[in-house]
C-alpha cells in the first residue's frame, strides 16, 4: 500500500531523531574514549613507562670482595680465589627437575648435593639464587655457559672463595669463614641483603668472625636487561661493590710456624709477646686443623674425627684454655708480700717438706724440704712452703689485687673468639659462688697458682711482659687496617718498687741460669741469649695422705688424663728482655722437663729469626736438638714475591 506524503514525512522526521541519537552516542562514546587515551597516554604515560621498565630491568646484588689478612711481614694468611659455579633462579623456570636433568648430564654432580640444593631452592623465595654446583673447573664452566639457551634459569658465576694458604698454622688465629646459615641470621640479627648471594661467606671463627664488619665490605649492584623468558641481555648500569678492609696481624708467620711445629704431638699451648709493643708474635694451639674444610660446610666425617679427639682440636687453648697455673704464680705472691710491707727479699724461712694447719698438712713438692730460703732462692728452687709462710701474712686480699695488676682475671680484648676471663679468687667470690667462707687453706693453695686460681696462656704472657718491663703492656693483635696503624704506643708504670721487680727478675734468671734452678737443664748458653723465667706444674687430682705414705705415682704412670700440667713462663734476652713467653703441656708432668725446653727453643727461635743454632744449647743436648729440628714440619724461607702485597 502506497503511503501517504504525511506518512513518508513522520518517518523521515523518526529517522532524523533515532540518527541524531546515535550519533550523539557515538560523540560521547569517541569523546570518553579520547579522554581515556589522553589520560593513558600523556598523564600516566610515567607510571606505565616505569612499569614496563621494571619489568625489562632486574637489580642484582653485587658481592664485595673479602679483604685479606696478612701478617706483620705482609704474608697473606687469608685469600681469595676465584671459584667458578652454577646456580639457578626458581622464577626464571617452568620444570626444575627436567632443567636438573639436563644440567646433570652436562657436568657431573653430585647427587646428595643436588638434593640440598633443590631443598634449599624450595625453602627460599622464587627469585633467590642458589647453588647448584661450585668448584667447578675451566671446562666444565664453558660447556655451561655454551648450553645456557638449553637451561633456564641457570647461570654460571664467577665469584671469590675464601682460601688459607698456610691451614693448620693460623686456624686458631685466623680462624675461618663459612656459608650463611638460619642459625647465623638468627643469632646475630643482621640483616645486610648481601647475605642472600649464593655462596657468600662470613666469619665464623677468630679474626675472621670477630672482625666481620670490617672485613666483609659494600655490596654494589647491576641493573640488567632480560626479556620475557628472564635471560639476561645486557648490562645496563652497575655501581662496582666496596672490598673490605684488608687487615695485618702482629703475628711472625715463621715464628708462628716453628711454634706450632715445636708443639706436635702435645695437647698444648703457647703465647709469644714482643715486650715493648705488646705484639702478640705467637698464639699457637695444638693439635691444631685446617680451617679450609669449614669454607664451603664440613663433613660429617671430618667434623667428627675434631669433636671425637681427646686433645680437642678445635679449642683455641691460648685464650680459651684455663689452667691452675701452679708455681708461675709465684712472683705474684711474692711482689704483694714484699709491696706490702710484711717481707724482705733476705728474709729466710725454714723448709722441711710440709706445713701444718689446723689438723691438715700442706706439703712442698721436694718431700724432705729445701731447707733455709729466702725470696730469690724460693723462686729459684720454687720452694711451696716459703710461700705457704708468705701467704699467711699477706692475706688472699692483697694477692689477689697484685694477680691483677698483671692481667691475670682480666679478659684482654684481642678480635679472638671465646676470650676467658679466668679466675682470681676473693673471700666475696668465694661466699657467692661456693656458698661458703674463705678459710686458710685456701690462701695456702692460692699462694702456689693451685685452688680456685685459672689463668689463661695468653693471661700469664701478660704477666711475664710486666715482670720483665715493669710497664702496663697490654697484648696487641691487629697492626693495621688498610694501612692505618692500630696499635697502642704507650704503656703506663706499674708503679711498683724497681727494687721488688729486681728480686723477683733475679730469681726468674737463677731458675735458668743457677745449678739448683728449676730450669737449668733448659737454659741458653750462648752469650746475649740467657732466659729468665719460672716453671710450673699444676695438679688436676688430689694427692691422699695414703698415697703420699707410700710415694707419689709418678705422672708418666697414670692415665693421661690425669697427669699434672706443665707449666713455664719466661723472657729473653734476661738482661735487655725483648720477647715473654708462656708454655702450656696439658697433662705433661713436670713443667721443668716439659714446658720449660719448649720455652726456651720457642725463645731462642724469636730472637735469632731463625732455627736456632746448635750452640746456643748445652753440649749434651745438640744432637737431640738437632734431630728434632730435622723432623719438624718447617716452613721453607719466604719468597720475596709473598711479602709486600697488602693492599692500600
Amino acid at each position: 500500500m502506497k503511503r501517504t506524503q504525511k506518512e513518508a514525512e513522520e518517518s523521515a522526521r523518526r529517522i532524523s531523531r533515532r540518527s541524531m541519537v546515535v550519533g550523539g552516542l557515538m560523540l560521547t562514546t569517541g569523546a570518553i574514549l579520547a579522554a581515556r587515551m589522553r589520560y593513558l597516554q600523556v598523564e600516566r604515560a610515567s607510571d606505565f613507562r616505569l612499569l614496563a621498565e621494571e619489568n625489562r630491568i632486574n637489580i642484582q646484588l653485587l658481592p664485595p670482595a673479602r679483604g685479606l689478612i696478612y701478617d706483620r711481614q705482609g704474608r697473606i694468611l687469608a685469600d681469595n680465589e676465584q671459584n667458578y659455579s652454577v646456580v639457578m633462579v626458581r622464577e626464571n623456570v617452568d620444570d626444575i627437575d627436567a632443567v636438573l636433568d639436563r644440567l646433570s648430564r652436562i657436568i657431573n654432580i653430585d647427587m646428595a648435593a643436588l638434593a640440598r640444593a633443590r631443598e634449599e631452592m624450595m625453602a627460599r623465595a622464587p627469585h633467590v639464587r642458589v647453588t647448584i654446583a661450585d668448584r667447578l673447573s675451566w671446562e666444565e664452566f664453558s660447556s655451561v655457559a655454551v648450553n645456557a639457551p638449553a637451561l633456564p634459569g641457570i647461570t654460571p658465576e664467577v665469584g671469590l672463595s675464601r682460601v688459607y694458604p698456610l691451614g693448620a698454622d693460623f686456624a686458631h688465629v685466623v680462624g675461618y669463614v663459612g656459608p650463611v646459615s638460619d642459625y647465623y641470621l638468627e643469632s646475630t640479627g643482621d640483616t645486610d641483603p648481601v647475605l642472600q648471594t649464593p655462596d657468600f661467606q662470613v666469619g665464623r671463627y677468630a679474626v675472621e668472625a670477630r672482625m666481620e664488619q670490617e672485613l666483609r665490605g659494600e655490596a654494589g649492584n647491576q641493573w640488567v636487561e632480560v626479556n620475557a623468558a628472564g635471560r639476561v641481555m645486557r648490562e645496563l648500569d652497575r655501581e662496582e661493590p666496596e672490598p673490605g678492609d684488608d687487615v695485618q696481624l702482629t703475628i711472625d708467620t715463621g715464628l708462628q710456624n716453628y711454634t706450632q711445629a715445636r708443639l706436635a704431638g702435645e695437647s698444648a699451648s703457647a703465647v709469644v709477646m714482643e715486650i715493648e709493643t705488646g705484639e702478640v708474635l705467637a698464639l699457637a694451639s695444638a693439635p691444631s686443623f685446617d680451617p679450609n674444610l669449614f669454607v664451603r660446610g664440613i663433613s660429617v666425617a671430618d667434623y667428627g674425627s675434631l669433636t671425637d679427639d681427646p686433645y680437642r682440636p678445635l679449642a683455641s687453648k691460648t685464650v680459651q684454655g684455663l689452667y691452675p697455673p701452679g708455681s708461675t704464680f709465684k712472683m705474684i705472691t711474692a711482689l704483694a708480700g714484699l709491696e706490702a710491707g710484711v717481707i724482705e727479699a733476705d728474709e729466710t724461712i725454714t723448709c722441711n717438706g710440709f706445713v701444718e694447719l689446723g689438723t691438715r698438712r700442706f706439703h712442698c713438692w721436694r718431700r724432705g724440704g729445701h731447707g733455709r730460703m729466702d725470696m730469690v732462692d724460693g723462686i729459684a728452687e720454687s720452694c711451696d712452703v716459703y710461700y705457704y709462710d708468705l701467704a699467711q701474712r699477706v692475706g688472699i686480699e692483697a694477692i689477689a689485687a697484685m694477680a691483677r695488676r698483671f692481667g691475670l682475671g682480666e679478659r684482654h680484648e684481642l678480635p679472638l673468639s671465646g676470650v676467658s676471663e679466668g679466675l682470681i679468687p676473693t673471700r666475696e667470690w668465694k661466699r657467692e659462688n661456693r656458698g661458703a667462707d674463705w678459710v686458710v687453706g685456701d690462701t695456702l693453695n692460692a699462694s702456689i697458682g693451685q685452688g680456685y686460681v685459672l689463668n689463661s696462656p695468653l693471661q700469664l704472657a701478660v704477666m711475664t711482659s710486666r715482670l720483665a718491663s715493669g710497664r702496663m703492656i697490654q697484648p696487641q693483635l691487629v697492626r693495621t687496617i688498610n694501612g692505618v696503624d692500630q696499635r697502642q704506643r704507650d704503656f703506663e708504670d706499674m708503679a711498683i718498687s724497681a727494687d721488688h721487680l729486681a728480686v723477683i727478675r733475679q730469681g726468674m734468671w737463677n731458675v735458668t741460669n743457677f745449678r739448683r734452678g728449676t730450669a737449668f737443664g733448659a737454659r741458653s748458653i750462648e752469650e746475649g741469649y740467657e732466659i729468665a723465667g719460672k716453671t710450673g706444674t699444676s695438679q688436676v687430682r688430689n694427692i691422699t695422705a695414703a698415697e703420699r705414705e707410700s710415694g707419689v705415682t709418678r705422672n708418666e704412670d697414670l692415665p693421661w688424663e690425669r697427669r699434672d700440667h706443665a707449666l713455664f713462663v719466661g723472657y729473653a734476652p734476661a738482661d735487655n728482655p725483648r720477647y715473654a713467653v708462656s708454655v702450656v703441656v696439658e697433662h705433661g708432668g713436670g713443667g721443668s722437663v716439659v714446658a720449660a725446653p719448649i720455652a726456651r727453643d720457642i725463645l731462642l727461635r724469636a730472637m735469632y729469626g731463625e732455627v736456632p743454632p746448635l750452640e746456643a744449647y748445652p753440649v749434651g743436648q745438640r744432637r737431640d736438638i738437632e734431630e728434632m729440628h730435622d723432623t719438624m714440619q718447617l716452613l721453607a724461607p719466604e719468597d720475596d714475591e709473598q711479602t709486600g702485597r697488602i693492599r692500600a
